[in-house]
Formats: C-alpha cells, structure tokens, sequence
C-alpha cells in the first residue's frame, strides 16, 4: 500500500503509559495513543487510519490540516455531533498517520483506502459496487440497476453510474410514472430477476420524446424536460393530477443538475467520451477532476 513524503506515525495505545496527574481524568484519546501524539504532528495535508486490536482499519480520513483534524477527534465532547469521533477512539487501538504533499493526494489515497479496506466506520465510498446505473434502448426501455451485465441482451445504452442511490431511484420512477402517462407501458418478459433492479418498457411514445431522452440522460441538454411537460398537458389524467406530475419534473430538474450534468462535465474534464463510468472508477474520476 502507497505512503506519499515522509514515513507514517504510528501510534499504539498497548506502548502508552498514563498520563496526567492529580484528580484530572485522562483522555481517551491521550491513553490510546499519547498526550503528546497531535501536537508533534505537522499542519500540513495526510491521511489517517485508525485500527482496532487486530490490526483491522476501521476508519479512514482525511486532513488538510492534520493536527488541527486530529485534535478534534482528541477534544471530542458529548455533543451529538461528536458522536462517530467518540465511538471510533473508543474502538481504535492504534493510529497512523501518512503525510502527503497536497489535498488533492489526500483525496485520492482515503478514496484508495476505503475502497480497498471498507473499514466500518466509513460510509461514503465504501459500497461503490451498489452505485446504480441507468439503461435507455429499443423503442422505450428504461432500466435501473447496479448490475448492467445482467441486461446485455437488451443492447441498452448505459448512463451514470451514480453515488446517489436514492436520487436515481426517484429520477427512474419520476420518469417511469411520467412516460406510463405520455404513452403506455407494456410488459417486459423474461426480465432478469434482481433485486432492487427494474426494467420498463413502453410504447406509443412520442417519436420527438424519444429523440430528446437519451441527450437529457447524457446530461447534454435538459429539452426533455419542457417536451415532455408539454406532452403531458395533453392528457386529462396528467391534468387532474397535476401537483404530482409537477413533482416528477421537479424531480427529474434536479437529477439533472445535481447528477447527470456533472457527470458528463466530469467526463469531458477527463477527455472521456461516452456516457458510463463503472462503478469502481467513479469516485476516482471524480477525485481527478474537481479535487
């Protein structure tokens, strides 16, 4: 495993004596680790790894400021906001510190990190393999999934991936929903069976429709949207239900500004053409792009 500059720190809580004196109660942080461990530490960018009695990392993170990070795990009070830095002191037997040149090497080796080692305590990074991505082909099929392999046979064209489960969710059922009004939805058979996978499928979509949907998945152009708006209007069942047909577009606005847009800047910032990032690369790209 890659340490950039200088050799790491490392600290034990099994080498550390007590510290303190009188009545006043130790820190945690101080027994584990050393009363002295974050003020020899520079100021300048690293990455931190804490690891529990076996040796496992449970907890990755960055700093520009590495003293200054580390000092908020070491005065973490009982505040609610405090709570994560406390449980992971509390876990940890040891901490080390790999100093790096800039912010930007900082970003890309936690990332390295967390996708190698999953340590418990990190969230963000951790499951890029449940990154969904999106499918558009044939006449009108739509599918959302984190496994495009197992839709090989229905020669979608491939969009994302995303680190937002939860906003690509939404976008696809914004968009099933408003298209199952546009036109009418047909059934898929012999789909692939898996979960928190789906496949739609529709006909009698406006031929116009179709051509602005795959440019507004790219994060090329957003004319789908007014297109589609305007293709709903047409259709009384849209116009008695028009508060959640105005959240459906609502919601697909802002997947394509806080999504699909950003993805395909960052794809071009990185000389890449097409639309699909694998699930892997994803953060990474990112990383390189905007650190």
């Amino acid at each position: 495993m890659a340490t950039f500059g200088r050799a790491p720190r490392v600290a034990g809580g099994r080498d550390v004596a007590g510290f303190g004196g009188g009545s006043q109660r130790v820190k945690t942080f101080d027994r584990k680790f050393g009363a002295t461990f974050v003020a020899d530490l520079p100021t300048t960018p690293a990455v931190y790894l804490f690891r529990d009695d076996a040796e496992r990392v449970i907890y990755v993170g960055k700093a520009k400021n590495v003293r200054r990070r580390l000092s908020a795990y070491r005065n973490a009070t009982r505040r609610k906001a405090h709570r994560k830095m406390r449980a992971i002191v509390r876990a940890a037997a040891s901490l080390e510190v790999r100093h790096v040149a800039t912010d930007g090497e900082a970003l890309v080796l936690e990332n390295e990190l967390i996708r190698s080692l999953r340590p418990m305590f990190n969230l963000d990074g951790k499951f890029e393999f449940l990154y969904p991505v999106l499918g558009a082909g044939g006449a009108t099929t739509l599918c959302f999934t984190t496994d495009p392999s197992a839709y090989e046979a229905y020669g979608l064209r491939w969009f994302g991936c995303f680190r937002s489960r939860p906003r690509a969710k939404d976008a696809f059922f914004a968009l099933t929903e408003a298209l199952s009004l546009a036109g009418h939805r047909e059934p898929v058979r012999d789909a692939p069976r898996i979960r928190g996978s789906y496949l739609r499928a529709f006909r009698q979509v406006d031929e116009g429709l179709r051509a602005l949907l795959e440019p507004y998945l790219a994060g090329e152009d957003r004319a789908f949207l007014p297109a589609l708006t305007l293709r709903l209007l047409e259709r009384p069942r849209a116009r008695r239900d028009a508060a959640t047909v105005q959240g459906w577009i609502r919601t697909l606005d802002d997947f394509y500004l806080r999504d699909l847009q950003p993805l395909r800047e960052a794809l071009a910032r990185d000389r890449r053409t097409g639309t699909f990032v694998a699930q892997g690369e994803r953060d990474a790209l990112f990383l390189r792009v905007d650190p």
